[in-house]
């Protein structure tokens, strides 16, 4: 099957848009000429001036509109649905992260689980041609068979974050099968690159270096059975995602409905890609980088392993993400380098 290209006459709505795939894909979407409202609550997650400079990038664009809302505000977002009439909805706004999901629930219910409903609910009653969400990875919990298919069972999450991500694509699932609305569901695996998620490991781990800090890595120090991620950089997730906007998928019993992984499909050992991280900020700062590393216990909700089966995605959309982890950790080393001025 090909893929239909992007439709300019449609308004795209995407939440999350100062987040990193936010975007990331809202500027692509607006290079191209399409017409974009962007949605963020700007919450303090993460530093909130990258969320700022994030959307100054955004603002000279004639097509961009951005309004200041959270999802789990129904009447705000059945309000924006009903201005703007958006015919693609992308929803990338969730509370993200594995391991906050343990300290702080109820970010996540209000966020991933209401803020989803209401995202629906919109949908519902403002129909659009076409719902993609965030899901992901994370929803394989401790699965061993790899690399992971769409079709494995995934019942036994092992966070709370994995399970609202779940429950999402339960919820949406049972709309297009009530409400005939297309969706799709994208199981994102460890997206990293420029203008990045500042909790995110690499990031983290650049962070530590130019604090004089030491690493830590929670992988025991077995570096036999190190972890393995799925690392997929962000010019892939968005190509990928530019591709199924047009093109809704029918899942099984005919519901519009349908899941895709999207990531790397070649896993790399995390002390390898902590090696190509010092490598490539060696190179962006003209001198040697060594990180000081402590090994912890794996953390919990952490799973062993992250590793993507994309035919389904390629079958759909044509499309296989394909940069290195060289070239992507070094886009994100030249821009961390010069972001941040650091000598």
């Amino acid at each position: 099957m090909s893929y239909n290209q992007l439709d300019l006459n449609k308004t795209y709505l995407i939440t999350g848009a100062a987040g990193f795939i936010g975007y990331f894909l809202s500027k692509k979407l607006l290079e191209q000429g399409c017409t974009v409202i962007g949605i963020d609550n700007i919450n303090d997650y993460y530093d909130v001036k990258l969320k700022h400079t994030r959307l100054e990038q955004l603002e000279p664009y004639e097509k961009f509109t951005f309004l200041k809302a959270d999802i789990s505000d129904k009447e705000a977002l059945t309000n924006i649905f009903k201005e703007y009439t958006p015919n693609i909805v992308v929803n990338l706004a969730a509370q993200a992260g594995v391991r906050y999901s343990i300290e702080n629930p109820d970010v996540y219910m209000q966020s991933n689980v209401i803020g989803f409903y209401n995202i629906l609910e919109a949908c519902r009653h403002y129909p659009v041609d076409h719902l993609i969400y965030a899901s992901s990875s994370s929803v394989y919990g401790a699965n061993k068979k790899v690399p992971f298919e769409e079709t494995d069972f995934v019942d036994h999450p092992v966070s709370l974050y994995a399970a609202t991500k779940k429950s999402n694509e339960l919820m949406a699932h049972t709309y297009s099968h009530l409400y005939n609305i297309p969706a799709t569901g994208l199981r994102f695996f460890t997206v990293y690159g420029p203008l990045g998620r500042p909790d995110m490991a690499y990031f983290g781990f650049a962070d530590k270096y130019f604090a004089n800090e030491p690493i830590k890595i929670f992988n025991n120090g077995d570096f036999e059975r190190d972890l393995y991620r799925d690392f997929t950089y962000i010019d892939d997730i968005v190509e990928g995602i530019e591709r199924l906007l047009s093109n809704p998928s029918v899942g099984k019993n005919n519901v519009p409905h349908k899941v895709f992984n999207i990531g790397n499909n070649n896993p790399e050992k995390l002390m390898v890609f902590i090696d190509t991280l010092e490598k490539c900020l060696s190179s962006a700062l003209g001198r040697e980088v060594l990180f000081e590393k402590i090994f912890e216990p794996i953390k919990p909700g952490d799973v062993p392993a992250t590793y993507a089966s994309t035919e389904l995605l390629q079958q759909a959309v044509e499309f296989k993400p394909e940069t290195s982890i060289e070239e992507g950790l070094q886009e994100f080393s030249n821009w961390y380098v010069s972001y941040y001025n650091v000598k």
